[in-house]
């Protein structure tokens, strides 16, 4: 049975959050892409264990900044995460695809009504989380980008 926000075909949407003094979103796009390794809670891990090539993904600024900052792709479906030193931790590679022109700060995010059900608001502490194609292409036009 399909969740919620997801697709029967074609891409899923997503959110990850990282603090910018661990790794901003201009360390990203300077790397070309990165392992989204390092997520140590269940409920994220399951969601990258859903990600699949081609899936949608906005980077979000947790902590300093609380904006979403740019918009990515996922290049490789999940595998092992190295970084875990054991248990069957995974992650996904991700790839830049364009930064918004102006940052989504999370108050606005709040003040919308198409995002009321938004799962940032409501599980904030998750570093992965799923997001429904409304919620996706209503951030990425309020960071000016359109879809």
């Amino acid at each position: 049975m399909l969740k919620k926000w997801e697709k029967e075909i074609g891409v899923r949407y997503w959110m990850v959050k990282q603090e910018p003094g661990e790794y901003s979103w201009e360390d990203f796009v300077r790397d070309g892409g990165t392992a989204w390794t390092g997520v140590r809670n269940y409920q994220a891990r399951k969601y990258l264990a859903e990600m699949a090539c081609g899936d949608r993904v906005l980077f979000y600024h947790s902590v300093v900044g609380k904006a979403v900052v740019g918009e990515a792709e996922v290049v490789r479906e999940a595998y092992s995460d190295v970084t875990a030193g054991g248990g069957d931790w995974v992650c996904v590679d991700l790839k830049p695809v364009r930064a918004m022109r102006r940052p989504v700060q999370l108050s606005e995010m709040r003040g919308e009504a198409e995002l009321k059900d938004l799962l940032l608001l409501k599980q904030s502490r998750l570093s992965v989380l799923p997001l429904r194609e409304g919620e996706y292409r209503k951030i990425l036009f309020m960071g000016g980008v359109g879809v």
